[in-house]
């Protein structure tokens, strides 16, 4: 019986001994916080993209936050960005006291609809916050000209797309502010942790005292605060563990792409037809493939609850879904969101699968999962 198998999770990160060799001589170092890990880490990062000074943080989520401080972003301000993500994505908006401004996804691409966001536009918009959806950037050199029509900043939430690429540059080696995450799920990971690429050095001085209390420092004991700033720091175990996961980067990305090229093989040309479902845009030019997500057919209510219980029950496969729409969350509710505002969203966030992908997978572990998800989508159809 299948459901006899190991469970195969949608997710798993995979660290070598050399990386976990190299966190023992940190712990071991004395040196645990911020530190020479950490400057290394942050100097690979920047040849990474390009030359462009980076700086970690202690998540993907309060580098978005600290780029909008640092582009004057705040009350009576709006930053327009997807209904599709995780909440964090917005919430950061709310952080510095700014209006979240949704704009419908494409239903292909499941990015935002760049026609909708620029028709969102109003004399309040001050950012734009585009999210690069299972590692699938938007049409970016659309999105500046939209930006460098209305003079906003952009903070490109890149959580998921270390690795993905436009027109042959790397995601982060250009544009303006690029959030980067490096949580546990995410292709390259420090355990939690994240980097935020900048455009000037002074950018980046900035985002160092927003990191740390707002401090400068001078001399041997001088100290002054001049900015808010809060505790954001990354350690040097978590940069430790992402140097390892640098030098493994170009080989675990070439694999995910290798993994999905399998995912649509063995789904075959006729299983969209056959199912009702919908399969993931064939991106192989620009994503890293961090997730692999189906649309299921709509059965109506209940109907991803159900597929992602039998898949684990029948099967012993672990699922996901990425994301719920936020502004049907109730925070967002709360302020005048509703549903039908945001149709594609809606649909995609009810019906969203993401299957199995991760570095150590394997191809006979997709099709393993191919070959389950069209058993209870044909037990499904047959009911």
């Amino acid at each position: 019986m299948t459901a006899e198998l190991p469970f195969l999770p949608f997710s798993r990160p995979t660290i070598d001994e050399e990386t976990i060799a190299a966190v023992g001589e940190v712990l071991r170092s004395g040196w645990i916080t911020t530190g020479p890990k950490n400057q290394a880490f942050e100097a690979l990062l920047s040849a990474y993209f390009g030359g462009r000074p980076v700086r970690t943080f202690n998540s993907g989520t309060c580098t978005m936050e600290i780029a909008l401080r640092i582009a004057g972003v705040g009350a009576d301000d709006e930053v327009i960005t997807t209904p599709v993500s995780w909440p964090a994505t917005a919430n950061v908006i709310l952080e510095v006291g700014a209006t979240p401004v949704f704009a419908d996804i494409d239903p292909v691409t499941r990015n935002i609809d760049l026609d909708k966001l620029e028709a969102a536009i109003t004399p309040r918009t001050k950012a734009l916050i585009p999210v690069y959806l299972s590692g699938l950037p938007v049409d970016m050199d659309r999105l500046y000209a939209i930006a460098n029509r209305h003079g906003l900043r952009v903070i490109e939430d890149a959580a998921q797309a270390l690795g993905s690429t436009w027109n042959g540059k790397r995601i982060g080696s250009f544009g303006d502010f690029v959030s980067f995450s490096f949580q546990a799920n995410k292709n390259l990971t420090t355990g939690e942790g994240g980097c935020l690429v900048l455009n000037t050095p002074e950018e980046a001085r900035l985002a160092e005292k927003y990191r740390l209390q707002g401090v400068t420092r001078s001399g041997v004991d001088g100290i002054d605060v001049d900015v808010l700033g809060g505790k954001y720091n990354m350690s040097d175990i978590m940069a430790a563990i992402g140097l390892g996961q640098m030098k493994q980067l170009e080989a675990l990305t070439a694999h995910r792409a290798a993994l999905a090229r399998h995912y649509f093989d063995c789904f075959g040309p006729d299983f969209e037809r056959d199912t009702g479902a919908q399969l993931p845009l064939q991106a192989f030019g620009t994503s890293n493939w961090h997730l692999f997500q189906i649309i299921l057919p709509d059965q109506g209510p209940g109907t991803r609850a159900a597929f992602m219980t039998r898949l684990q029950q029948d099967y012993n496969i672990g699922t996901g879904y990425h994301y719920a729409p936020i502004h049907l969350l109730t925070l967002y509710r709360e302020r005048g969101f509703r549903e039908g505002m945001f149709p594609h969203a809606e649909q995609i966030g009810r019906l969203t699968v993401t299957l199995p992908m991760f570095n150590a997978m394997t191809t006979q572990e997709v099709e393993r999962v191919v070959a389950a998800v069209k058993a209870v989508l044909k037990k499904d159809a047959a009911q």
